[in-house]
């Protein structure tokens, strides 16, 4: 799987998970402070990462600022991107499983490294729901994409 990245700081838990990513055997496209030369602001990185996803370059994306939520609102403007800030694996899971997640925003400061292989796990285990309901929800935020179009 090809998956971009982008972090506004190089900070020790962006490192590892680039690591993590490729040791799993994806792809990684670095972006920001991960990305020598490329501009570190966190809206301006975590654009980069979701306009991958939406354009179909990526499959997934990461996105990283000190508390996650800078990366989440930049990545989520982008229409096609569903992007979740997830603090702990239960809340990856649901995020892929009820929301259809294309997008994970991390928050720098809370994410320890056992914790990142925790979500990273839950993340790219669960698959999205095929169950009625939750199918429409997602036809929904998709009609609010076109909506802003």
């Amino acid at each position: 799987m090809r998956i971009s990245v982008s972090s506004d700081m190089d900070e020790p838990v962006a490192r590892t998970l680039v690591d993590e990513l490729r040791a799993r055997g994806h792809d990684v496209v670095a972006y920001g402070a991960l990305s020598p030369g490329a501009d570190p602001q966190w809206a301006v990185c975590s654009e980069a990462a979701a306009r991958e996803v939406a354009a179909g370059t990526a499959d997934q994306a990461v996105v990283c600022c000190w508390t996650g939520t800078g990366a989440s609102i930049a990545a989520n403007k982008v229409p096609g991107v569903r992007a979740a800030l997830c603090t702990d694996a239960y809340t990856a899971d649901g995020a892929r499983r009820w929301n259809d997640a294309n997008v994970l925003a991390l928050s720098l400061r809370l994410t320890s490294e056992p914790l990142l292989k925790e979500i990273l796990d839950a993340w790219f285990t669960a698959e999205a729901s095929e169950d009625a309901e939750d199918r429409e929800n997602m036809a929904r935020v998709g009609r609010l994409d076109a909506d802003r179009a």
